[in-house]
């Protein structure tokens, strides 16, 4: 077939309004439609492929000039040629013009690329966040931001290797926090599961990495369990020279063994002076996000020396909200660092004894030198321990048996202070 049949631009550009043609051939397909578009002319090429007949665009005239136009046709022809279909190529080119550009735009804004993983890992946190508690979902997010994304941010979801993903983890490794290496990497394998379930990934590379990890060592919070040196330790809190508020919570913490944030958000309303009981709400407690809503609170029976000292530090506190309030702003709990800082300074170092492990003071001194039951131990520091038949404890079982419990310990508290004889550790039977 004929082709470059339209002499030259001065032909096309000599037509004028009122001309009977409709169009005019260059051969082989490439056509110059006439007047289509507000007086411009528009070029097009028929091709068929696969057995169908279609029509590509290829602009307007004089924009598009001749020459440009059969550059075009020919390169089309060449694709028809090779098996390519031009307007599926042209689609395809548009779309990742437009991906590029709202790439673009997104990345300007502060927002991740479409597909990319923080795009996926944001919107797997923003499904799943409501099943978590506030405090938990805000670690997930800033671990993810911190340790991840800065590097696998961009990166396609689905185009991540298990060797990309070690090597962002042996980077947390080599800071030395390789427990926080072993919760990113259960983090991102959640991510890639979800990318997979929503079709943006097709494995997880995570899955086959916790080996490929240095082994967490468990550390356990220092806790004073010889009676002598806990002895010392109660001496010291009752003789501690700060603030009346600080004083009590070092009195308080070993008798009561709470975590310490259960102990410094305690609020006067939820003291029974009465009853001798202290009732702790649920949505304070260390538990799932179903038990802070919906779960019971936990009941702490309080002994006679508790009620002593909080009655006491009523007279200082109890005009306002928090038991332990802070030194410069009353409207809020004292620091979470005060008690610590308060060990430390009467000479006890991080080594040896935190806040936190008169939880495991208590829970060794019962059950060894005591021989309290473990199951009211572990009911009054809200632990749920499933019992030989798979049950497990409820928190609020035990109240009677953990009243007389807490009056126990705390009597033995006061006789280790005093200097009482040390009660042996019972004789194991061979």
């Amino acid at each position: 077939m004929a082709r470059s049949l339209i002499p030259s631009d001065t032909t096309i550009r000599n037509i004028k309004r009122g001309d009977p043609r409709k169009r005019l051939s260059d051969g082989e397909g490439l056509y110059l439609l006439l007047f289509v578009k507000g007086g411009a002319h528009g070029w097009r090429l028929d091709y068929t492929i696969n057995g169908k007949r279609k029509t590509l665009s290829l602009g307007t005239y004089p924009d598009t000039g001749l020459r440009v136009a059969r550059e075009q046709a020919d390169r089309a022809r060449e694709l028809v040629a090779g098996g390519s279909d031009p307007s599926d190529r042209r689609k395809a080119t548009k779309a990742l013009q437009v991906q590029t550009r709202e790439a673009k735009e997104r990345e300007a804004s502060g927002l991740p690329t479409i597909g990319s993983f923080e795009e996926v890992a944001r919107e797997w946190f923003d499904t799943r966040r409501n099943d978590w508690a506030a405090s938990y979902g805000d670690k997930i997010i800033r671990r993810l931001e911190v340790d991840v994304f800065p590097w696998l941010g961009r990166e396609p979801a689905g185009g991540i290797t298990p060797p990309q993903l070690l090597e962002v983890m042996r980077k947390i490794e080599a800071r030395g926090v390789i427990e926080t290496a072993h919760r990113a990497l259960e983090n991102c394998g959640q991510v890639f599961r979800y990318a997979v379930a929503t079709g943006r990934a097709v494995s997880n590379p995570a899955r086959d990495l916790k080996d490929a990890l240095r082994k967490p060592v468990v550390k356990h919070f220092p806790a004073i369990t010889d009676p002598s040196r806990l002895g010392e330790l109660l001496r010291a809190c009752y003789g501690y020279q700060g603030s009346h508020v600080v004083r009590a919570a070092l009195r308080l913490a070993p008798m009561l063994f709470l975590r310490p944030g259960e102990l410094r958000h305690a609020q006067w309303v939820e003291f029974d002076f009465d009853a001798a009981l202290w009732i702790v709400p649920a949505e304070r407690m260390k538990r799932e996000k179903d038990g802070k809503l919906n779960g019971k609170p936990h009941i702490v029976p309080l002994p006679t020396q508790a009620v002593e000292t909080l009655r006491e530090l009523q007279t200082v506190t109890g005009r306002g909200v928090y038991v332990f309030r802070g030194e410069r702003h009353h409207h809020r709990p004292m620091s979470e660092n005060t008690v610590n800082a308060a060990l430390r300074a009467m000479g006890f170092g991080a080594d040896e004894v935190v806040g936190h492990g008169f939880r495991a003071t208590a829970r060794t001194m019962m059950a060894e030198r005591l021989g309290l039951p473990e199951a009211v131990i572990e009911a009054q520091l809200a632990h749920s321990v499933p019992d030989k038949l798979g049950r497990s404890y409820n928190r609020t079982e035990f109240e009677t048996q953990r009243g007389e419990m807490m009056q126990t310990w705390a009597n033995y508290l006061d006789g280790l202070r005093k200097g009482a004889d040390v009660i042996p550790l019972p004789q194991r039977v061979a």
